[in-house]
């Protein structure tokens, strides 16, 4: 068993899910008027592991984490190919009648 002394130097990522009462909107629909979801604290999101709310505190940072990584994987999607793919896309007028030429 590994010893550890005082907090984790970095936060976890925890798994959450779309709440079930709510189903994410954050609101529960009452027979005259909508009231806030008492499961979520009215956030849409629980604990994936224990089912429980989170606190206000933990849900900003968890679903900072979680925009943070989404956000790096769109950045990583926009970027132009690299290498033969980005030659392949671009005119480079090798082919007959100066048309692009792919090589295949």
């Amino acid at each position: 068993m590994k010893k550890s002394h005082g907090p984790a130097f970095r936060k976890a990522l925890r798994p959450l899910r779309e709440c079930l009462d709510c189903r994410g909107v954050g609101v529960v629909r009452g027979v005259f008027h909508e009231m806030e979801c008492a499961t979520c604290n009215a956030s849409g999101w629980i604990c994936a592991e224990t089912g429980a709310a989170l606190p206000l505190t933990d849900l900003v940072l968890q679903l900072n984490m979680k925009l943070q990584v989404a956000e790096q994987i769109i950045r990583s999607l926009q970027r132009p190919a690299s290498g033969p793919g980005q030659q392949y896309e671009q005119n480079n007028r090798r082919g007959a009648g100066g048309t692009n030429y792919t090589g295949d």
